[in-house]
Order: C-alpha cells, then structure tokens, then sequence
C-alpha cells in the first residue's frame, strides 16, 4: 500500500505542476471549500475586536492542524492575511494546493532563516497583514506547545498592532497523519476562532536579562492566545 500512496503522490505533484496555476487554485478552491463546508461547523468569536484597528497587524494563533490556514483564510478573507507557512509543506501536492490558495511567505523551521524574516519584516512594513503560527508546527498533543522566540523580533523591528487567536476543534476537523500528510482527512467537526483584543510587547526592564526577557515576552504573547481557549488546549500556557 505504501508504494501505491507513493506512486498517487508522485502522479498528483506532476498534474499541479502541469496544470496551470490558475487552473489549480480554481479548482482547489472549489474542493477544499466544499470539504469545510460540508464538514466545518464554524463558530466565531469577538469579531468586534477588529473593527477600526489599524494596518498593518501581526495576528497570532495556536496551530492544531493543517486546516487551520484555511479556515482562518477563509474567516479572516476581509484581513487580506499574509501566511507565516513551512517550507515542507509545498513538498505535498495536497497541502501544495492550500498554499496556492493563500499568500504565503514560506520559511524554514527550527533554523535561523535570514531571507524568510527580512520578507516578513518588509512585508509588515510596506502595510501588509500576517499570521504566524509561533509555535513553529502543528500540536502532536492536542493543545499548546512551547512557542518559538522568531515572532518577538518581528514585532520589536516593525512595532506593528498585534492580535491573538484562539482556534479549535481543527484538530479534529483535518486530524494530524504522522506518516503522510497526503492521507489526512476532512471529518466533521465544531471549528471555533475566537480574537482577541489588540496587545503589545512589555516593555524590557532595566536590570532584565535578553535571556529573561525574551521569555518573559513570548509568554505575554502566547497567554494572550491561551487565555482565549478553553482550559485543555492551553498546554505549555495554561
């Protein structure tokens, strides 16, 4: 079975990359928009929050899934988000096909990746919106893992408005597959984003550490997300 998941793998990544790309996000859109209607019973949260709030904003969300950029592209749509996205993922024809759906700024993980931070940093300057999942990957455990430092340095050189949120339930609508992300599927479930208000980073004191400071910083942030989601998806943050 293995050879043949292979061989589907093979044969789905030559038809994207034949098929223009126009041709490929319309059609994709088409199936993965019917596979969240069809599956998704989405409930939204505090919309309120970002009425009259200033371009550009750094939004931050927990990460449960693949979907997860879907839905919040899909719910966000008036935002025009710029997603924060892994480099691996457009190494699979079906996760592929969800970035050609999204404007993304791809970026290598748990790696100092110069090139991705000076794209994103230009692009939060030159007035664009993004989203960062700051934990750097998907949950294997179902609720929050320990973020990583990359998002304090954007939001120290760009000093733009930040938004948490909290999103669940997409763990169980695209469930994680550890051995190959082509075979996840769409399963019905309640899907839940809740946004929070505009928050800032603290201030460094004057005798404080980088060291302390920087960690004392990433948990303002992620509590800020944590806080926002019911008490079983906190994790590191509750």
């Amino acid at each position: 079975m293995k050879g043949v998941d292979k061989l589907i793998t093979s044969l789905m990544t030559k038809f994207i990359d034949l098929v223009p790309e126009r041709l490929v996000i319309t059609i994709g859109k088409k199936v993965i928009n019917r596979r969240v209607n069809k599956n998704a019973n989405i409930k939204i949260y505090d919309m309120e929050n970002l009425q009259g709030m200033n371009k550009p904003v750094i939004f931050i969300c927990n990460h449960l899934s693949n979907s997860d950029g879907l839905i919040l592209n899909k719910l966000l749509k008036e935002q025009e988000l710029t997603f924060v996205a892994g480099v691996k993922l457009s190494n699979n024809p079906i996760t592929k096909i969800g970035l050609e759906m999204m404007k993304t700024i791809p970026i290598k993980p748990n790696s100092a990746d110069k090139d991705a931070m000076t794209k994103i940093i230009s692009s939060v300057k030159h007035g664009n919106n993004i989203l960062i999942f700051p934990e750097g990957t998907r949950s294997r455990v179902g609720s929050m893992i320990k973020a990583k430092k990359g998002i304090l340095l954007i939001a120290k050189l760009t000093k733009a408005t930040i938004i948490p949120l909290g999103l669940w339930g997409t763990e169980q609508l695209l469930p994680i597959c550890s051995e190959d992300m082509s075979k996840e599927k769409f399963q019905p479930a309640d899907v839940h984003l809740k946004i929070g208000k505009p928050i800032t980073l603290p201030s460094k004191e004057k005798d404080e550490s980088k060291a302390i400071y920087e960690e004392r910083a990433i948990n303002h942030l992620m509590k800020s997300i944590a806080e926002l989601l019911p008490e079983k998806y906190r994790g590191e943050y509750k």
